[in-house]
């Protein structure tokens, strides 16, 4: 889908402060300042003139306009990228560091080039900024300084109408800060709240598979229980009784994703049910053993969706309503029908850069009616702290289930995801995100240092930015500087 394809550019682009190239700079470092050039310049003929010069054949084969697009995101979200410095140079890539020149943060950016000339660009990512030690602090930030660099930092974001949406940073459980932005619906002009209902696109994934867990603990299932226990022909005889429901929960199974061609050219008023989304699955082939390889798949999460419906006898919805909203406190949060009068809900929109300027088009006929297992549900940054808090303090399952949710599965090929969780080992974080168009929403629970945050948003990437200032600022929180150490 082409949203797919935007939200990994999204995750990807790059740029530089225009700078004269040195002689003994390598290609891959040339092609990082020659975009940045063209991000902050703005000019989107240059730049399509440049992407169609100087872009790998591979790379040309996503639209023109997406590329466009993004290079007009970073103009516009960034309002320009200062070079600083090269972080890391090798014989076809280059990582160069930068401030954002809307916020003062700092951006490490990636660009591979060809190996041979004319060194056309094959891949643009973001990669951790490594900023020189003075511009650390020299001491460890007090709580009181972290939230007052992160308010000042979305403040900025939401001036620029770069982020919409609502943040709420808690540690051990109390609220730090807590504070929403910009518009719900901008129709009729309402207001974002701290208790407006965003959609949070994958993030649901967590609760479908919180619900497995618990009634592993009942007794119920295994982790280990084949697929064909429950769905004897799914997706077919033969892949039911390789697929362990361990496979189903760390996307490990091979199956791929529901949101096909067909669901594409369906109405979305078809699928409301798990059973009804199961029919859109039904032809599926698996793309590997199981248990070989990662990929991740929203098919994957459906299944175990019915997997809870076989087992209970009941409806799902009802399953996690009554058995991780309610026992966690989370008073508005559902997969609500949309076509239903539902209060409080953010409508989700896309930025569409043209070259008159900026429009806004609604993601209300793009996305699913009704969300489910795998995503498309819908909560608030309140409610979600109550269920970090209410998984980590065994509300929702025992502490050894909790630990086997929140741990990595590399023994089958899931080094950065648990059951149903993704894992960052390094920065010892767990948790979900979600995106879509018009759906950006991110949970981070921070096992060792005590800290959860909770971004939502309803402009298509915006929570990331702010994500990824939470999680330096949490560093700089629980941490000293190489300069201090020094000291």
């Amino acid at each position: 889908m082409k949203i797919v394809a935007m939200l990994i550019l999204a995750l990807a682009m790059v740029g530089s402060a225009a700078a004269q190239t040195a002689p003994t700079e390598s290609p891959a470092i040339r092609r990082v300042r020659e975009l940045a050039d063209l991000i902050n310049s703005g000019d989107r003929a240059a730049a399509a003139a440049y992407i169609k010069d100087n872009y790998g054949a591979s790379f040309l084969r996503m639209p023109m306009d997406d590329h466009l697009g993004f290079i007009s995101q970073m103009h516009e979200s960034t309002h320009g990228l200062e070079f600083h410095s090269i972080q890391e140079s090798k014989a076809t890539e280059a990582t160069l560091l930068f401030k954002n020149k809307l916020t003062g943060g700092w951006m490490a950016l990636l660009v591979r080039v060809e190996a041979d000339a004319p060194y056309r660009i094959t891949g643009i990512g973001r990669r951790p900024p490594q900023p020189p030690a003075d511009a650390l602090p020299r001491q460890r930030l007090n709580d009181a300084q972290v939230v007052s660099e992160l308010e000042t930092f979305v403040q900025k974001l939401a001036d620029a109408d770069v982020f919409s949406g609502s943040v709420l940073l808690a540690k051990n459980g109390q609220t730090l800060f807590k504070k929403a932005y910009g518009v719900a619906n901008k129709d009729f002009n309402a207001p974002n709240r701290v208790d407006t209902r965003f959609n949070l696109g994958s993030m649901n994934k967590m609760f479908t598979s919180v619900a497995i867990a618990q009634l592993v603990e009942r007794g119920k299932l295994s982790f280990d229980d084949p697929l064909s226990k429950f769905l004897p022909d799914f997706p077919t005889k033969e892949a039911a009784e390789k697929i362990r429901i361990k496979h189903l929960l760390t996307h490990t199974s091979g199956l791929g994703s529901y949101f096909n061609q067909k669901f594409v050219e369906s109405s979305r008023a078809r699928f409301r049910t798990v059973d009804e989304f199961m029919t859109l699955a039904k032809d599926e082939k698996l793309a590997f053993e199981p248990g070989t390889r990662w990929a991740y798949s929203n098919t994957g999460m459906l299944v175990l969706g019915k997997v809870i419906e076989v087992v209970t006898g009941g409806s799902y919805f009802d399953y996690i309503r009554e058995n991780v909203y309610k026992p966690a406190g989370m008073i508005n949060s559902d997969s609500y029908e949309l076509d239903l009068v539902n209060p409080n809900l953010a409508v989700g929109y896309e930025k569409e850069f043209t070259a008159t300027g900026i429009r806004f088009r609604n993601n209300i006929f793009s996305h699913v009616i009704r969300g489910g297992p795998a995503g498309g549900g819908y909560s608030t940054v309140e409610d979600l702290l109550r269920f970090a808090v209410a998984l980590r303090s065994g509300k929702l399952v025992g502490d050894g289930y909790v630990k086997q949710l929140l741990s990595p599965k590399p023994e089958i090929n899931s080094p950065g995801y648990g059951f149903g969780f993704q894992i960052d080992t390094e920065r010892q974080i767990a948790g979900h995100g979600g995106g879509f168009s018009g759906i950006s929403s991110n949970l981070d629970i921070f096992l060792e240092q005590g800290y959860t945050a909770v971004v939502l948003s309803n402009y298509g990437r915006g929570s990331s930015d702010v994500t990824d200032k939470i999680r330096e600022l949490v560093k700089l929180a629980s941490s000293v500087s190489v300069t201090s150490n020094k000291n």
